[in-house]
């Protein structure tokens, strides 16, 4: 894998997780964190193992007793992503205060380390679908959870007054949210309210069937659909959903095709059903990438209904996904060419450091996500890495970041952008093999806007994986650093992970409007 080395220049911590692995190895122990009994959710201690060159999270419960689970593939690898552990940015005004400890004092609490990057809002828990694995349980609760339009509005509005950094990005979710009819209406508010990215989560179905609806969403100002999509075979689907989709999936692509809108593929993994499918879905989104920008694969996640399943037989970790990439692939996409999504905060501090403005930033755990970027032509592809010498791009940034927060005079302020400016284009040339490559992220850097970030998508497609966490391999080390938070009727805001596992029942139930 490439190397997460240097000081830390920007400020940030990038060598901490490397550090925290040193200072805890003994034997085969790798690390120590606060973890839950996957029986009564009572926060409990845990230990990481090396165990046969696996990472595995060990832990007891005084009343439930031992439990273990692996927490990732390969412990090499895991050493190398912890390297890419990066500062606080959190919020300046939590919601709550830690009293009892993480998580049970989420809203975001005032030591929570990452401010919100994406918000959720789920509209409804109504579904037109009974999927096995979901974990939000959509369509089998008993009652309604449906906020209000006000209620929704004041749930932005709260993303909208997070400090320093306001929220820019939201997904409306659920249940399935294009059961909502206003669903439109509640898209122009986002809209009104500043935020920058609306993407809906959607299975597809009525995208498919009403292109009026779907014209309606985006005319309202919706950016992405955010496509449930676990393959390209109805034998998986039967499996996944319960019923054949694909043709479905095709209709909702080709009617958002229709619209020049954004779609993102979100492939749920399973052991034994689609894991031998990755290449295929990766193919079939290179050959659909004129509307196809993210294939976002999330590792099943042991939560609402998919908790009746075994965990150990049905277990894949982002170190397994990266390498079943790279077979079924042939090598064309490699496991080292994924890095984790906290990388990318490089990128966040120089451009806060050049225009002294505040930013979104990636500070999530390394061990939440990892991600690249193919560069598409038609049907065939490269992957950003082998035009991008990606560790030399990264350690430019630093040098630079580091320069430019250093001065304090405003004379020399000004001096130093003009020739950090000045060693990005003499620089750049010797790192990015491709010119047009080299110019669009010249403009992301240069102009800070979500025009010059689309621009550089135009031609990009990112195959990233997110592995969210369960009762059974949940590190708390790694929801205090959560970017991806709900919004929710009560004024709290919490992280994905810590919601789905513990606080969604008690959300729903006291905000639901009827039994069903």
């Amino acid at each position: 894998m490439g190397e997460a080395s240097g000081s830390n220049p920007d400020g940030s911590t990038q060598n901490l997780g490397r550090f925290i692995y040193n200072k805890m190895s003994s034997n085969n122990k790798v690390g120590e964190t606060q973890s839950l009994c996957p029986i009564c959710k009572e926060v409990i201690h845990a230990e990481l193992l090396d165990i046969d060159g696996r990472v595995t999270i060990k832990k007891k419960c005084s009343i439930h007793g031992s439990f273990e689970d692996i927490y990732w593939g390969n412990l090499e690898h895991y050493k190398w992503t912890l390297g890419f552990m990066n500062g606080k940015s959190g919020v300046e005004n939590p919601r709550t205060i830690r009293k009892n400890g993480c998580p049970n004092d989420c809203g975001i609490c005032n030591e929570h380390k990452s401010h919100t990057v994406l918000g959720i809002i789920d509209i409804t828990n109504r579904c037109n679908l009974r999927c096995p694995p979901c974990f939000a349980n959509a369509g089998r609760s008993g009652y309604v959870y449906e906020p209000s339009k006000e209620q929704i509005r004041d749930m932005l509005l709260n993303l909208r007054n997070n400090k320093p950094v306001p929220t820019y990005a939201i997904q409306f979710s659920g249940g399935e949210p294009t059961l909502r009819d206003d669903l439109p209406e509640l898209i122009e508010m986002a809209k009104e309210l500043g935020f920058l990215h609306i993407e809906v989560n959607t299975n597809g179905i009525r995208f498919a069937n009403d292109f009026d609806y779907a014209q309606k969403v985006w005319e309202a100002g919706a950016n992405t659909i955010y496509l449930q999509f676990d393959g390209t075979d109805d034998n998986i689907y039967k499996k996944t959903r319960g019923v054949p989709l694909f043709e479905k999936k095709l209709k909702a692509i080709e009617n958002w095709r229709k619209l020049n809108g954004i779609i993102v593929l979100v492939v749920t993994l399973i052991k034994g059903v689609n894991d031998h499918h990755l290449g295929e879905i990766i193919k079939f989104a290179v050959k659909n990438s004129d509307v196809v920008k993210c294939v976002n694969v999330q590792p099943i996640s042991f939560s609402g209904k998919a908790s009746e399943m075994d965990v150990k037989s049905n277990r894949i970790t982002t170190y397994d996904f990266i390498n079943l990439v790279e077979k079924q692939t042939n090598g064309k996409i490699k496991a080292k060419h994924f890095y984790p999504v906290p990388s990318v905060t490089t990128i966040s501090r120089f451009v806060e450091a050049y225009s002294a403005d505040k930013f979104p930033v990636f500070s999530t755990h390394p061990c939440c996500g990892v991600g690249t970027f193919l560069l598409t032509n038609g049907n065939d592809y490269k992957t950003i890495n082998e035009i991008v010498d990606v560790d030399k791009f990264f350690s430019l940034l630093r040098e630079m970041s580091y320069d430019l927060k250093k001065e304090k005079n405003s004379k020399k302020v000004k001096f130093t952008k003009f020739k950090s400016m000045a060693r990005l284009f003499a620089e750049l040339p010797f790192i990015i093999k491709d010119p047009k490559v080299k110019d669009l992220i010249l403009d992301v850097l240069k102009e800070r806007s979500y025009k010059a970030t689309s621009n550089f998508s135009e031609n990009a497609l990112l195959i990233g994986c997110m592995h969210f966490m369960d009762a059974w391999n949940f590190d708390l080390r790694r929801v205090e650093r959560c970017c991806i938070h709900y919004s929710l009727p009560n004024g709290k805001i919490i992280p994905f992970c810590s919601y789905n596992t513990l606080h969604r029942e008690e959300v729903e139930r006291e905000f639901a409007m009827k039994s069903i």
